[in-house]
This record gives structure tokens, C-alpha cells and sequence, in this order.
């Protein structure tokens, strides 16, 4: 299965340098770029990947890439790449959402592990996102009423009162609720929910 890694970073010795023993793994896709400014420009257009992020760029700083990427939801996982000593930085980008940090000059196996470790929570992450998927298209197949009736059996009512709220039967409410429940292809009501939470139909 290919990878795709993006470094993102001014200093063009460096990034050439990286991109070089990158290209060594059979398995890696390494494309880069020379400023945050470049990169966010294609970003909506790039496969999901991992981004290897350094700090300090002219114009669009690695912060600022972070922020963006989390702004547009975009499928990344980014690992920040710090000057020596700089912690304080590396500690606020993984509050921000960056997966690791490394710092110059980094450990060739500190490095592979660290994009491996990326990469699994970017498959992670995809899977995630193919649930909510899933889950929202089931959702979408239901009817207007099908989806009051499941909002009440969400918030815990018995089909009596949700019936009332609604004004219908009781034995209205039992055939909305058997096709909502064909419609999801689930047999118990717990699995209705989960797939109503995971399509973020409730908080």
C-alpha cells in the first residue's frame, strides 16, 4: 500500500535531503513543498498523507498550516518539525493537533518510526470518517417521521408519549419505527443509536 508523505519546509537543502531518503522506501509517495503558502494551495486537491511540518517558514508558519488543515477538516496528519530545543513550540502544535514532533537534526529510525506512527492514525482517522459516512447515508434514507420517531426513542420515550407528541397512534409509531430499523439493516434498537450518534444526528 503506498504512502503519501508531504514535507513542507523553506530550507531547500533540507527538504531535498529528506525528500531523498524518503524516496529510498518503496512504500512512500514523497511529494514537497517550499512554503506553507505553497502547500495549503494544493492542499484541497492532495490525497489523504502525512505531512513532516518544520516551525518556521517564511510567510504561512507550520502553526499556521496546522490551523489551516484543521480548519478545513482536511484528511492530514501532520508531524512538526522543530529546531533544537524549541519544546515550548512542539508542545503547542500537538495541542493543536499535530501527531509527534522531531526535532533537527533528527534520528533516520526516529524519523521512519514516527511516519509510521502517523500513518496508522490516518488510517484510523479515514475509518472514522467512512463510519460517519455510512452511517450518515443510512440516516438519510428516512423518512421525515421515521426520524421524529428516532429522536424520541433517542431521548428515551416509550412510543405511548412519542406517539402523543406527534399525534399519532401508538401503532403508528410501531410501523415507523419497524422501517426505520429495516431501512438502518439493524435488528435492535441500540444499533439504531449507534448509527444515529455516529452520523452526529445528536451531540
Amino acid at each position: 500500500m503506498l504512502k503519501q508523505i508531504y514535507i513542507v519546509d523553506d530550507d531547500e537543502p533540507v527538504r531535498k535531503s529528506l525528500q531523498s531518503l524518503l524516496n529510498m522506501r518503496p512504500e512512500f509517495v514523497v511529494s514537497s513543498f517550499s512554503s506553507g503558502d505553497q502547500f495549503l494551495a494544493e492542499a484541497q486537491s492532495l490525497e489523504p498523507g502525512v505531512v513532516l511540518l518544520d516551525v518556521h517558514m517564511t510567510g504561512a508558519s507550520g502553526m499556521d498550516v496546522l490551523s489551516a488543515i484543521n480548519a478545513r477538516d482536511l484528511p492530514m496528519v501532520c508531524v512538526i518539525i522543530t529546531g533544537h530545543g524549541n519544546i515550548a513550540m512542539a508542545v503547542q502544535a500537538m495541542q493543536a493537533g499535530a501527531i509527534d514532533f522531531l526535532e533537527k537534526p533528527y534520528d533516520h529510525s526516529a524519523l521512519i518510526d514516527t511516519i509510521e506512527r502517523a500513518n496508522s492514525r490516518l488510517q484510523e482517522v479515514e475509518a472514522d470518517a467512512a463510519r460517519v459516512l455510512a452511517a450518515q447515508q443510512s440516516i438519510a434514507r428516512l423518512a421525515p417521521r421515521e426520524i421524529d420517531v428516532l429522536m424520541g426513542l433517542i431521548a428515551g420515550k416509550v412510543n405511548k408519549v412519542i406517539a402523543h407528541e406527534l399525534d399519532i397512534s401508538p401503532r403508528t409509531v410501531e410501523v415507523y419505527r419497524a422501517n426505520l430499523m429495516t431501512k438502518l439493516h439493524v435488528r435492535t434498537l441500540p444499533d439504531a443509536l449507534r448509527i444515529a450518534f455516529a452520523a452526529g444526528l445528536v451531540d
